[in-house]
């Protein structure tokens, strides 16, 4: 029994000790990583920029998780993302950093690109370095099709042997959830104004409406036309040599078809390509290649000292009243109402800031809160320049925020306008009542004292009555004219102008340009030439805020989305913003939190 209970104990002790080491090991890795923060990054003679195509595309570098990155080493996962403005920064620096050769573009298996746009403003960028005189090597296994976007810029596209290429053409798979929602007892009350305001569909349609067929099919055909003639140009290409090429499936072809097609110029191994990158560089073939990444490239970059500033605001993610354990947000970035203001109020009062360019990539979210931040940027346009650099997304209520600056630059396959409200409303009485036997009663002192009432499960103990939903409409209707009436002052045309464009439907920066919903076509630094003119600057240098976030704040920053949230979007896939909107919208309280400006909910394009 001696030796019985001294083996258990010193299992106990064995198992503390682990325990404790474990706990040792993570906060030091902690410490570790938040003390790399800051760093300065040295980039030797004969370096190769190496952009690895890994992961999502993201609009801000600083937006990983390190919970989520510490918990994928652990647990196992790809927490990675890239941020935009980081290798747009890297690229740049490469083009004039005489220590850099050449670019990697390091294709890996799982790359999304977040928004055409996003993996356009990138392509954009890719080009313009290549004016430099150097070189571009791309190399990866599978090849998505975004990621064949960019790839298709370099002077060199290389893939495996046993390698893909999935080039297949766009489309557009939404969901639906009615007869779902219809065999759990769950209708939606709708209340809308827009003929084309598709964000409502899933949850009473079972197929698309005209209306909407038509705009995606309109905005998808915008998108792919210029996918086609930007990789027509630097394969040597034509658009329908292009789509014949779609048409036959390339992931499903031979290797050596992707070849012969003009697709790739070779195929290799990863050692064989990097042997290309030796002869490249002039190396011997047992010395290694210095690689440098794009952070590292940008952390050495010289910085600018100008007193002049213009601040680049960065506006991405759901709008939002307040910030919350929202599922809308899907768990990631969002602009919420009070800090978005309070920045906006520091830079209005900045008297080093001479000009403001906010960078939008934002589907919309809460009508109301989209109103407050409009006024804020109305407020800072009255004394400084205000242009607005639209990203992937600066739809409804982000080009509800976006209309009023003094110049509107967005990329051709930017998707905006959807100028619309709506607002949806869960009556769950079937499933409360007659399938889990609950019933409710009311006392009240007034006619509708009990309108909106949440019961117990967060949905309404009742559904609207005919005179309350006329009332509801109304207040739709309001927020659309008040939204056109916002539009038409910022652009300087008539209210029924914007309405002929309005009624909810999504266009791109190509079309919205000939509709006169944003001025010019261009990326992020032509939005910083535009505002430094405006407010007649020679010199100048440029700060990007919401300033990042510091490791620790990102550790103890409670409305970041943990991993396991992570691995839930990732298991639930589609599924995961569709389930989470539901479930945000059982456990409302409020109405006005119930009306929104957005477009459709996820807005894939595969």
């Amino acid at each position: 029994m001696k030796d019985f209970l001294k083996y258990v104990f010193a299992t106990v002790v064995g198992i503390g000790l682990a325990t404790l080491l474990m706990f040792v090991i993570f906060f030091v890795s902690l410490i570790g990583m938040a003390a790399s923060e800051g760093t300065t990054a040295t980039v030797k003679k004969g370096s190769v920029l190496r952009i690895n195509l890994n992961g999502s595309l993201e609009e801000r570098a600083d937006s990983q998780d390190p919970i989520s990155m510490i918990m994928a080493g652990v647990m196992g996962g790809d927490a990675a993302t890239l941020g935009l403005d980081q290798l747009l920064d890297a690229v740049e620096e490469a083009a004039k950093n005489d220590k850099v050769e050449g670019i990697y573009l390091e294709v890996g298996t799982g790359f999304a690109a977040g928004a055409p746009a996003m993996a356009q403003e990138l392509r954009q960028a890719l080009v313009k370095y290549k004016e430099s005189g150097k070189w571009i090597m791309a190399y990866g296994d599978i090849y998505s099709e975004p990621a064949y976007y960019l790839a298709s810029v370099a002077d060199k596209v290389v893939v495996n042997p046993k390698g893909i290429i999935d080039w297949h053409g766009m489309g557009s798979v939404p969901m639906f959830f009615t007869d779902l929602m219809a065999k759990a007892g769950v209708k939606m009350q709708v209340f809308k104004v827009g003929t084309f305001k598709s964000a409502v569909e899933p949850f009473i349609n079972t197929e698309m409406s005209e209306p909407n067929r038509q705009q995606v099919t309109a905005y998808l055909n915008s998108i792919w036309s210029q996918y086609k003639d930007e990789i027509g140009k630097s394969r040597n290409l034509t658009p329908e040599q292009l789509d014949i090429l779609a048409d036959t499936l390339t992931a499903l072809q031979p290797t050596e078809y992707l070849l012969e097609s003009g697709l790739v110029d070779t195929l290799a191994y990863i050692d064989g390509f990097k042997d290309m990158l030796r002869n490249k560089l002039g190396l011997d073939e047992k010395k290694s290649i210095n690689f440098v990444s794009p952070a590292d490239l940008v952390a050495a970059a010289d910085k600018d000292s100008e007193k002049n500033r213009i601040a680049v605001y960065y506006a991405f993610g759901d709008i939002v009243d307040q910030a919350s354990p929202n599922p809308l947000t899907g768990g990631g970035a969002f602009i919420e109402t009070m800090p978005t203001i309070r920045e906006l109020q520091k830079l209005r009062k900045d008297e080093n800031v001479k000009a403001v360019v906010i960078r939008v990539n934002s589907g919309g979210g809460s009508a109301f809160a989209s109103e407050q931040i409009w006024h804020e940027i109305e407020l800072l346009k009255a004394e400084k320049p205000v242009v607005v650099s639209m990203g992937g997304l600066a739809a409804s209520g982000g080009y509800y925020i976006s209309c009023g600056a003094n110049k509107i630059f967005a990329e051709p396959s930017t998707l905006t306008g959807s100028i619309g409200i709506f607002g949806m409303i869960p009556d769950a009485t079937e499933l409360i009542t007659e399938k889990l036997g609950l019933h409710f009663d009311v006392v009240k002192t007034n006619k509708r004292a009990d309108f909106g009432a949440p019961s117990m499960m967060g949905a309404l103990a009742r559904p609207f009555t005919a005179d309350e939903s006329a009332l509801m409409q109304a207040e739709i209707e309001r927020g659309y004219d008040l939204f056109i009436s916002r539009v038409a002052a910022g652009r300087g045309i008539t209210k029924d102008s914007v309405d002929a464009i309005g009624q909810g439907r999504v266009w791109t920066g190509e079309q919205a340009i000939q509709l006169g919903l944003v001025d010019q076509l261009g990326n992020l630094n032509d939005a910083i030439a535009e505002a430094a003119k405006l407010a007649e600057l020679d010199k100048y240098s440029t700060d990007a805020y919401p300033a990042p976030t510091d490791f620790m704040q990102q550790l103890f920053n409670e409305k970041k989305e943990s991993y396991f949230d992570a691995q839930m979007k990732a298991s639930l896939g589609e599924f995961y913003p569709m389930l989470g909107t539901m479930q945000w919208m059982m456990q409302n309280r409020r109405i006005d939190q119930c009306i929104y400006a957005r477009v459709p909910f996820e807005v894939v394009i595969w």
